[in-house]
């Protein structure tokens, strides 16, 4: 039985030296799985036959001193947005349930195979990748492993639970809004949201299945345990050479942990202090700065684009479906263009006439404005969310539903706030732990960075983890 909380560095080096062997790695995560799938139900279905005799291959390959690859018998499990052999996704949507077993991989999860990951299970998601917490009427209801009477985040909630909880020490999930961060921050886990178009999303649902479109703000990208882990699962999904870690000696870091229009708690505010404390001591620069654009226009123009993405591809009867299923006005999402107040309509309403192009246009703008910043700084610490993970609410209708930020509650769309400025500007953004709650909540930081600057962000997030300590397990 090897250590379920190694890095899946430490694991590949056991099974290079065959300490053990993929088919045993490979059970000791199955095993682990089915101890926790009452309590923290984070893995959806598996194909445990087609996986031993991948794991069997890799260990005679490695007999035979075969060349194997950067992942070669490691186990994985897969967020349920992404489509993998005999696994179709279902997106958490009960009409996609039906789908035909026989499906190509995603090209992401064919990287992650080609390089010799043992591909085992799929982890749960909200109904379309729409939440930030992980349930729906197929799977049920994921909980965060730190205490389950709060979400693991969403919507690669199973993923992120799975990484916290030992099932799994690599995975892929996906992110429009904040569907990376928002769970790594929850679970205490690391994520990268990748500058967008960066890697391919061929094989993810939605769009619906069989479509092979790069939708606007949505990415694909790795998630792990820790920094170095996410950049062996980042070099092989970029198909990129794996770079030695730099110093951070000199860097100028912005600090971005307060904004008038972005409530924010006080432990997620210290969780940024200690982010940049940390920084600071490796001898980064730190200056803390009001918004490097301006944040209503911003977040008017991300709900714009949200807006015009919304149910993109998607049949009539598909959508009508999706809103009897969700069990709610799933439309409100999509003409919502007030979740934080009639100032922000009313700027809103002017972009009516032609909203795609205007918010497109807009958006240049504020990417320019933020190449300018660049120009300056190296990369931006930041809040990933109001709060950190919160109790489960699957109260309906979703937009009516709260959250409390220290006592004071606020709209739960205002979840979009702090990540809105890397999805909408298409930035990279890293997610890293940065400490505990009194509680033992995870809180995360995210590094954001210039466009196809996502190398340096491991070695900011790096630094950050020495200083603050980086994952550690629930108790």
């Amino acid at each position: 039985m090897t250590d379920l909380y190694a890095t899946a560095r430490q694991m590949l080096a056991d099974l290079n030296a065959k300490r053990i062997s993929a088919r045993e790695l490979l059970d000791a995560h199955v095993v682990r799985n089915e101890a926790l799938a009452k309590s923290i139900n984070a893995v959806t279905v598996i194909d445990i036959e087609r996986a031993h005799k991948d794991a069997a291959a890799i260990d005679d390959a490695r007999v035979k001193g075969a060349n194997v690859g950067a992942l070669a018998g490691l186990p994985m499990t897969i967020k349920d947005g992404f489509d993998v052999e005999n696994m179709p996704a279902t997106a958490g949507f009960p009409p996609f349930a039906s789908r035909p077993k026989q499906c190509a991989d995603a090209e992401l999860v064919a990287r992650t195979r080609s390089a010799g990951a043992v591909i085992w299970g799929k982890t749960n998601v909200p109904i379309m990748l729409s939440d930030w917490q992980s349930y729906n009427s197929i799977y049920g209801t994921t909980n965060n492993p730190y205490d389950v009477t709060r979400v693991p985040g969403g919507s690669s909630g199973g993923a992120a639970a799975a990484l916290a909880t030992g099932i799994t020490p690599l995975e892929i999930g996906s992110d429009i809004g904040g569907s990376l961060r928002t769970p790594a921050n929850f679970c205490g886990v690391t994520a990268l949201k990748p500058t967008w178009g960066r890697l391919p999303m061929r094989g993810h649902v939605p769009p619906p299945p069989g479509i092979d479109a790069e939708v606007d703000l949505g990415v694909g990208g790795p998630m792990a345990r820790n920094t170095g882990d996410l950049k062996l699962l980042w070099n092989v999904l970029n198909k990129s050479a794996e770079t030695a870690r730099r110093d951070i000696k000199g860097a100028r870091v912005a600090v971005w942990n307060e904004d008038p229009l972005l409530p924010l708690s006080r432990d997620m505010k210290d969780g940024v202090a200690r982010a940049a404390d940390a920084l600071a001591k490796h001898g980064a620069k730190i200056e803390t700065i009001k918004a490097p654009v301006d944040t209503r226009e911003l977040l008017v123009n991300y709900i714009w684009l949200l807006n015009s993405i919304i149910g993109a591809g998607f049949p009539e009867n598909v959508l009508t479906e999706m809103a009897k299923t969700r069990e709610s006005d799933l439309k409100a999402f999509a003409t919502s263009r007030d979740p934080w107040g009639t100032e922000l309509s009313r700027l809103a309403v002017t972009a009516r006439a032609d909203e795609v192009l205007t918010a497109q246009r807009a958006r240049q703008a504020l990417k320019d404005q933020m190449a300018a910043f660049f120009s300056s700084y190296d990369a931006i610490v930041m809040p990933i969310t109001p709060v950190t993970a919160f109790k489960h609410d699957h109260s309906e209708p979703f937009y009516d539903r709260r959250i409390d930020v220290d006592g004071k509650t606020t709209l739960y769309a205002t979840m979009l706030g702090w990540i809105a400025l890397a999805t909408a500007l298409h930035l990279p953004s890293l997610a890293v732990q940065a400490g505990r709650t009194s509680a033992n909540i995870p809180v995360g930081v995210q590094i954001v960075g210039p466009a196809n600057g996502e190398d340096r962000l491991f070695d900011f997030a790096a630094a950050v983890e020495d200083g603050v300590g980086g994952f550690a397990p629930p108790q």
